[in-house]
């Protein structure tokens, strides 16, 4: 039995090895995708595949896709007894992990005194998998990449050649992304020669006892966290974009003395474009935003999820039957958040936020550079965050991503793209006693001197982010060329020499009556170029050019 003090001891040093798995893979990456972006994750798990703890860097659509994954479906295929030391498993299987073929899940078994005593894996989304490119276009799963299914990286140390040439005859950039591959098994050894450390400090023969102490005071803390909220249900329901016509998120919360349950009856049917959601990926959002709103310093880990119970209509948009196309599906999969905090704004509206962008805007580029070789690149950028009750809400940062953005430096060295503009967007932020996140603007042009093809992934083009509580929505976000042509928002277009592409992103929802906003701070948020005279006058009732001075 651990006594209080040693564990915590040992809770703080497995986020110190998770943190190093991490940092050993970001170090060893060859993508910006990785190494800027923080398109990660990293975690330890137990002997039967229960995530103890994860690194700080990463993404809910990894990190919590990664947890159901290698409890669910790698642990009860290849159990930790069944394999050897130097073993790795590989999958991107959309349905187990994490919804879309571009993310590779890696899990690799620790040994210590001659037998397995944990796991470390790690999700990676690789900067290209084949197909069709990432994008919402295709018809069909089988059109957007390479599958693998679940098998087996190394064999006792050794790399399954046989798989690692399959990978590098399918994929557009084989050298970024074989080498991504490697910098995540990199980690894994990393955090296993850690995790050994560590067990031979302590004088352990495994992380069990560590483990069900970990998850039993998480479980407990989240069940408190419930408890506080009254019994009962709340319901919202929001739409969005879509690809070619409108979707609907619905859903209903119930609490029931320390569980909480989340319905998404009413939500829309799967389609035949590549935008849909596997359960997985909504229950790894879900779970997030939830502890996001309830627990925010509860660690995030098996017991979190365990009071928490989701259901989405089998065939619905949410939770879409094979062989729906599921390669875009953050921009569905994000907007489970917004529902969420909405409907529990209800209940506990000083701990939620006003909708934001929520979907990333994803930017992939492929084509042939300057010297004829095929490139293909990524990029993500965010929008605004809704505000809060008591503060305004984050400009150009993602919520509930998590994934940071790229400098321009980072992209213009990576890719053959020339940003000639990237600066906030004046007056897309809702307005509120708390103002909305502002949107950016980026001005992108190819500088291969041939096309390009621009896989377009973005949404709030239609339907902008809701305020709270008095709050006004957010700016629509708009995807437009230099010619003044507009292309569809979710599908491909060649982008030609010459041509600029402008992007302007959407901004957030205010929170509460614009009229209550201090004065002062209207002043602050045109001098900072946030919100145009215009704008002040017209939402707030400053007239900054009617004040002395001007």
């Amino acid at each position: 039995m651990l006594d209080p003090i040693t564990l915590e001891v040992i809770w703080r040093r497995l986020i110190s090895v998770v943190d190093e798995q991490a940092a050993a893979l970001i170090h060893s990456s060859f993508t910006t995708v990785v190494r800027e972006a923080g398109d990660l994750s990293a975690g330890v798990f137990d002997r039967a595949g229960n995530m103890v703890a994860q690194s700080v860097t990463g993404t809910p659509g990894h990190i919590n896709t990664m947890a159901n994954c290698v409890r669910k479906f790698i642990v009860p295929q290849h159990p930790i007894d069944t394999l050897q030391p130097g073993d790795t498993l590989i999958t991107n299987d959309p349905w187990e992990a994490s919804g879309h073929l571009f993310d590779l899940t890696i899990v690799s078994p620790v040994f210590y005194r001659g037998r397995g005593v944990a796991f470390f894996a790690s999700t990676c989304h690789a900067v290209d998998i084949g197909g069709a490119t990432m994008g919402g276009d295709a018809r069909s799963v089988h059109e957007e990449g390479l599958a693998i299914p679940l098998m087996k990286l190394f064999k006792a140390g050794q790399a399954n050649q046989e798989l690692f040439d399959i990978i590098r005859a399918n994929v557009r950039v084989p050298d970024q992304v074989i080498g991504d591959i490697y910098a995540q098994e990199v980690g894994n050894r990393v955090g296993a020669r850690k995790l050994i450390e560590m067990l031979d400090e302590y004088n352990l023969p495994d992380i069990e006892a560590v483990s069900a102490a970990i998850l039993r005071r998480t479980e407990a803390a989240v069940r408190a966290a419930i408890r506080n909220l009254p019994d009962g249900s709340c319901r919202n329901a929001i739409q969005i974009d879509g690809f070619d016509a409108p979707l609907t998120i619905a859903c209903e919360i119930t609490v029931t003395g320390d569980e909480l349950r989340v319905d998404y009856a009413g939500s829309s049917p799967q389609v035949d474009r590549g935008i849909n959601v596997v359960l997985n990926y909504t229950h790894a959002y879900t779970t997030y935003t939830l502890m996001a709103a309830l627990a925010p310093g509860i660690p995030n880990n098996e017991g979190a999820f365990r009071p928490i119970h989701i259901n989405a209509p089998a065939g619905s948009i949410l939770n879409c039957r094979r062989p729906a196309p599921v390669s875009a599906r953050h921009l569905i999969g994000h907007f489970v958040s917004q529902p969420l905090l909405t409907a529990l704004a209800q209940i506990v509206p000083q701990r939620v936020i006003a909708n934001g962008s929520a979907g990333l805007w994803n930017t992939m580029m492929d084509g042939l550079d300057a010297d004829g070789q095929e490139f293909a690149y990524i990029f993500f950028s965010a929008g605004g965050m809704g505000a809060a009750h008591d503060r305004d809400g984050l400009s150009a940062t993602a919520f509930p991503s998590g994934i940071m953005g790229v400098p321009v430096e980072a992209i213009e060295t990576a890719a053959p793209l020339l940003m000639h503009r990237r600066e906030l967007r004046v007056d897309s932020g809702g307005a509120g006693q708390f103002r909305g996140g502002l949107g950016q603007v980026m001005e992108l042009e190819i500088i291969t001197g041939a096309p390009a093809t621009h896989s377009c992934m973005y949404d709030r083009t239609k339907r902008p982010a809701l305020g709270l509580q008095g709050g006004r929505s957010g700016s629509p976000g708009k995807v437009s060329l230099s010619d003044g042509t507009q292309p569809h928002p979710k599908s491909h277009y060649s982008l030609q020499p010459g041509q600029r592409v402008i992007l302007e992103l959407p901004g957030g929802g205010g929170f509460g009556d614009p009229a209550r906003r201090d004065p002062q701070r209207v002043r602050d948020d045109v001098r900072a170029g946030y919100v145009s005279s215009e704008a002040a006058a017209r939402d707030y009732g400053v007239d900054i050019e009617a004040e002395p001075g001007k």
